[in-house]
């Protein structure tokens, strides 16, 4: 077991959906919007926007917005396969994140790992401790959307006014 720091961590989870249907979930404006964003922004080499059910392609930039959130977060995606692999640019490019699904007969097994994180002490509350705590609810959000049909993130109350709310609520 390599050594703990505060440069990665990383996520799994086992989802009993199609592969396919797990990749259009996280590359497509439809699908990220099914599950995770308020509003999801794909911007082709050429400056325009992806179509709603258009796979995102290496090179593309993204706009996202989240529910409960007035931030903005803007990257690039820096590797595609248009199957079951993809790695973006993140939190105002300062890491990476990449997600790998892979088929596991009655299950695909998601791996994300976030990556290249900076060791400074916002960075590690904000990034590292924010970002691990976050992904941990959306992938099981996720999970509920793909395997019951239900999204567990909190759409019925506005929290964008309450300090520290993405490290108080835990379906943010």
């Amino acid at each position: 077991m390599k050594p703990f720091d505060f440069t990665e961590f990383t996520k799994k989870i086992y989802i009993k959906a199609p592969l396919d249907k797990l990749y259009w979930c996280w590359a497509t404006k439809t699908g990220i919007e099914t599950w995770f964003l308020r509003k999801a922004v794909y911007t082709d080499a050429q400056g325009k926007n992806r179509k709603p059910e258009s796979l995102i392609q290496t090179g593309d930039d993204y706009t996202w917005e989240w529910h409960n959130w007035n931030g903005k977060e803007k990257g690039t995606i820096l590797e595609a396969n248009g199957s079951d692999f993809f790695k973006f640019s993140f939190a105002n490019d300062i890491c990476k994140v990449s997600v790998a699904l892979e088929d596991k007969k009655d299950a695909v097994l998601l791996t994300l790992r976030q990556y290249d994180m900076p060791t400074d002490e916002e960075t590690k509350m904000n990034i590292y401790n924010g970002c691990s705590c976050g992904w941990t609810f959306w992938l099981a959000n996720l999970k509920a959307f793909l395997e019951h049909g239900i999204v567990l993130n909190e759409k019925e109350f506005d929290l964008t006014d309450i300090p520290q709310a993405g490290h108080i609520y835990v379906n943010m």
